[in-house]
């Protein structure tokens, strides 16, 4: 007994020193980050590779030294729960990041005792991601199955898209943002982006992929619209539904004509009806200043991150850079030549260094492609929140 009480002890000990420290670097990273504290006085270091390769030094093989040199492998400890936050492509597209890629990461996670898992959360347009179901179809008809990455693939805001959790901010549009509950819940992330071009922002990287793409549906609509939702009649089959879900109390049925109504006093904006209607009539109105949408994005990124600090990475893929995202069903000509694959610990540094390598033959591609937008403001807005710095390195390996 007192061999088994001491051992018993020991393992107490070690978990509670272990619990201790995450705990205490919790604490100490959610005060920065509310403070803004984040922001970086030196320039965060941003690993390159091209897309030169040789016999036993192929892709996969710089992927796993930008792991290294990147620091990847001390960012998830022993039995972490790691989301791996990747964007499978809309059903059509042909651009998307080639499976092999994630295996090669699920697999140097593995290697340090980590438990992967592939993620994203349900898109607000229909198509063949906008649910839990047909998300899950999607990511395997392009290659992302258990058996081809050798981890599963769990769609992080549940079956229709109500799984979230509200993480508070001080943010200059949210004071709370909705993001996915497995991305909250998760013991740390890592995200892997594909470059593209993006009609609200100019350019797609990694603020992009964690902040719209880990949004919950509801979250995906304060994004993209400062309009307030309105119900289409000849749509509307005075089910209730929405009412169940309206916490604002906004919504009311006219028994009569059995028909919803929205008070747009009362309206918080918040999307919950929009992605709770089965027949589609409460319109989805993308309707927003692709600048305020720019920073929104970057606080959904911030509110993503605030409980991640020091256990997340980023991968950048400048390959295929098709001009629009990978949410349509398409892929058009790249807007850009392959550049190569980027690693860093700063999201903001990675982006920043992207866009810089794309205009690096001395033309501004990504204003060209989306004269009326302008790519910084998504950086700028996240370096003032203090998820980064603009500042780099480029180091190549």
């Amino acid at each position: 007994m007192d061999l088994r009480c001491s051992i018993f002890v020991s393992i107490y000990l070690q978990y509670l020193q272990r619990y201790k420290r995450r705990m205490f670097r919790g604490m100490k990273d959610s005060k920065e980050m509310d403070e803004g504290e984040m922001k970086m006085s030196s320039p965060s270091k941003v690993f390159f590779a091209d897309l030169k390769s040789k016999p036993n030094r192929g892709m996969l093989e710089k992927l796993g030294e930008l792991f290294e040199r990147a620091g990847f492998g001390k960012v998830f400890e022993k039995k972490d729960l790691v989301a791996i936050k990747i964007h499978f492509g809309e059903r059509g597209c042909t651009s998307f990041i080639p499976p092999i890629y994630a295996r090669k990461v699920v697999q140097l996670i593995k290697e340090r005792g980590g438990r992967p898992f592939l993620t994203d959360a349900g898109t607000l347009y229909v198509g063949g991601r906008a649910n839990a179901y047909e998300h899950i179809l999607t990511a395997a008809s392009h290659g992302y199955t258990l058996a081809s990455v050798e981890a599963p693939v769990i769609i992080a805001d549940g079956l229709i898209g109500h799984d979230f959790e509200e993480v508070e901010i001080k943010g200059k549009h949210f004071d709370k943002v909705k993001i996915a509950a497995a991305a909250v819940q998760a013991d740390s992330l890592l995200a892997i982006s594909h470059v593209t071009g993006h009609e609200l922002t100019g350019f797609g990287a990694a603020l992009k992929n964690v902040g719209m793409g880990l949004g919950s549906r509801g979250g995906k609509q304060q994004m993209h619209s400062d309009v307030k939702p309105q119900v289409k009649e000849e749509k509307c089959t005075g089910c209730a539904r929405c009412l169940r879900w309206c916490s604002a109390g906004a919504i009311t049925l006219d028994k009569k004509r059995k028909k919803a109504r929205i008070d747009e006093d009362a309206c918080v904006g918040c999307g919950e009806c929009t992605i709770m209607c089965l027949e589609g009539a409460i319109a989805i109105r993308f309707m927003t200043d692709p600048a305020a949408a720019a920073e929104k994005i970057a606080e959904y990124a911030y509110g993503t991150l605030k409980e991640k600090r020091g256990k997340m990475g980023f991968f950048n893929f400048l390959m295929s850079m098709s001009p629009s995202c990978d949410c349509w069903n398409y892929s058009d000509r790249p807007f850009a030549p392959d550049i190569g694959i980027l690693a860093s610990t700063d999201i903001v540094a990675i982006d920043q260094a992207s866009v810089d390598l794309i205009n690096s033959g001395g033309e501004d591609l990504i204003k060209k492609l989306y004269p009326y937008i302008s790519w910084e403001v998504p950086l700028r807005h996240a370096e003032e929140l203090g998820l980064g710095t603009r500042k780099y390195q480029l180091v190549e390996v």
